[in-house]
């Protein structure tokens, strides 16, 4: 729980660079300039500020390889941690374009977004990146994008108010990677660990002709595809089951278990816009993407909507390599993660939710033409 104590503060011109990364020429969506008198007020904190009690919570460090495909299982190390009694933990909600990055999970060299968003953490908190372990979600995997990436962070002080700080850390990423939510998580939530579900979207653009202003996020597909094939075989991967002949191995899986609970899968007509909607309580290494390719074969009429409770039958990967390989990352969204509700409960003592602030011009400078 939150409380108070003793502030201190942190100058946010001590960690917004005077030629920021992610200038644009033309075109950026913040900047040094933009911030205006942000750049010299404080964002205050609490120091002394402690929990009620000594919290133990699990991490994830898995600081060698690439993301985790669909954001499912297996993957990193888990190591018991503690949070000390001066500790707070935020959370994150987080909207990336991937298509420049190898996925969420930290590696330094290609950039992931987790290594992105940590070094500007580690400038508005003046923490070291040990210090703060930064836990996402879901690991997507190269060239995935998000629109509600959550994740988690420590500090052993308590802030006064989120506003500035959200908008002192957006002013250090990049203009693709966006924190949309800053706010005090309970001790017991867990980015990953308390997920009650995950929302995937998969979006394939189906005319002769590719809008140019969607390649980077749909798929082309020059096949007319028979929505209907696709619906009714979509309601095959509902409800609970292996799904091990739609998983691909991964370098560093502890061999999740294999079991995953699909709720609803739909398909979305809008126009030239196919839009495949998933929901489950977890999806194992790329098993989202390989199930949108198999629904694409039956879409083109290639094979029928029964195949795929055959296919999941044999809880064979090999099985399905018959008939498809895994679709284009570019496709794929996370959309959102849902949690229990006691999990976002706001601690008592702590700052409100900042979903960002709007600036206003109290008077024009430049005349009208």
């Amino acid at each position: 729980m939150c409380g108070s104590g003793p502030k201190r503060s942190v100058l946010v011109e001590d960690v917004i660079p005077e030629k920021e990364e992610n200038r644009m020429e033309g075109n950026r969506e913040m900047s040094y300039g933009a911030l205006g008198g942000l750049a010299f007020h404080s964002l205050n904190f609490n120091a002394n500020s402690s929990l009620s009690s000594c919290v133990c919570f699990w991490h994830s460090l898995g600081d060698g390889g690439g993301g985790s495909g669909d954001g499912g299982g297996g993957g990193d190390s888990i190591h018991l941690g503690k949070i000390s009694e001066s500790g707070y933990k935020w959370r994150l909600v987080i909207a990336y374009d991937g298509t420049r990055y190898s996925g969420w999970q930290y590696q330094q060299t290609p950039p992931t977004i987790q290594c992105i968003v940590e070094k500007a953490l580690t400038r508005v908190t003046k923490l070291e990146r040990e210090d703060l372990h930064l836990v996402g979600a879901s690991r997507t995997d190269t060239g995935v994008h998000a629109w509600g990436q959550v994740a988690h962070f420590l500090t052993p002080f308590n802030y006064d108010g989120l506003e500035s700080i959200h908008a002192a850390l957006n002013g250090l990423l990049p203009p693709d990677i966006r924190v949309r939510e800053f706010s005090p998580a309970p001790p017991e939530f867990h980015a990953r660990f308390s997920v009650k579900s995950k929302i995937y979207h998969y979006k394939i653009y189906n005319d002769a002709v590719m809008d140019p202003f969607l390649r980077h996020n749909a798929y082309h597909s020059v096949y007319k595809l028979n929505t209907l094939a696709m619906r009714e075989a979509a309601k095959h991967f509902i409800g609970k089951h292996d799904f091990s002949a739609f998983a691909n191995a991964s370098n560093n899986d502890r061999l999740p278990n294999p079991v995953k609970n699909v709720f609803r899968f739909d398909v979305i007509e809008m126009g030239a816009i196919l839009q495949l909607e998933v929901e489950g309580s977890g999806f194992l290494y790329r098993q989202v993407r390989n199930m949108v390719a198999l629904l694409l074969q039956i879409g083109r009429e290639a094979i029928p909507p029964d195949i795929v409770p055959k296919i999941l039958a044999t809880q064979d990967r090999k099985e399905l390599a018959k008939y498809a390989l895994s679709a284009p990352p570019h496709g794929l969204c996370l959309m959102s993660i849902k949690y229990n509700e006691e999990h976002l409960q706001l601690p008592s003592g702590c700052p409100n939710t900042s979903h960002g602030r709007h600036h206003s011009v109290r008077k024009c400078k430049l005349p009208f033409y």
